[in-house]
């Protein structure tokens, strides 16, 4: 399976950063195909351009910023975000990065007789989220309603891809657990993606 791997993290050693590298090795020693796609390191623009916006309707709409970036999500099987929650939700330049190629066209196509949106993305067969909340899991499932994992599941991935497999693994509580819970953590990672 070739997989998108995408990090979402301003710091070269932060955990995700390690949470990204930990999945790319466990994914490459099952054998399979690994793209590392850092959207800092490799200088992705979040915001949304004018003409992309005012195409958004179009039926040829505006992917010429982003256009390596649409060519690597259309060559993946499956897609596997790496990010950190802050303030119950994505990174700014997460949520660009679906803002942006998560487009009309790419992601999804408009119903002619306008409305709804048809899933595009019928080659990702799997989706998976591998995050970090600063808050307790208590906090972040039962006072917030696990914000996320909501628009990751219910929003983006089922309106953009049919029968994906999704799945959220998170480590709650990330400005107090030990070093101990933090290996712990990546080695759940990495035995849940050996059963890939």
């Amino acid at each position: 399976m070739r997989i998108l791997l995408v990090l979402a993290h301003p710091l070269t050693d932060s955990f995700a950063a390690g949470v990204a590298a930990t999945a790319k090795a466990a994914l490459e020693k099952s054998g399979h195909s690994v793209d590392l796609l850092d959207l800092y390191r490799e200088g992705f623009d979040p915001r949304l351009q004018e003409q992309e916006r005012r195409g958004y309707f179009d039926t040829l709409y505006d992917t010429a910023g982003v256009d390596e970036i649409v060519a690597r999500l259309r060559a993946a099987d499956g897609l596997i975000l790496v990010f950190p929650q802050w303030w119950f939700n994505f990174p700014a330049i997460l949520k660009g990065f679906f803002d942006r190629v998560f487009a009309p066209g790419v992601a999804f196509d408009h119903e002619q007789s306008g409305g709804r949106i048809l899933p595009r993305l019928t080659n990702i067969k799997l989706f998976w989220a591998l995050t970090t909340t600063g808050s307790p899991w208590w906090v972040v499932k039962l006072y917030m309603g696990n914000p996320v994992r909501r628009l990751l599941k219910r929003g983006i991935a089922a309106f953009c891809a049919r029968d994906v497999k999704f799945r959220m693994i998170s480590l709650h509580d990330m400005d107090r657990v030990t070093a101990t819970r933090r290996a712990a953590h990546l080695a759940r990672i990495e035995k849940a993606l050996k059963q890939i």
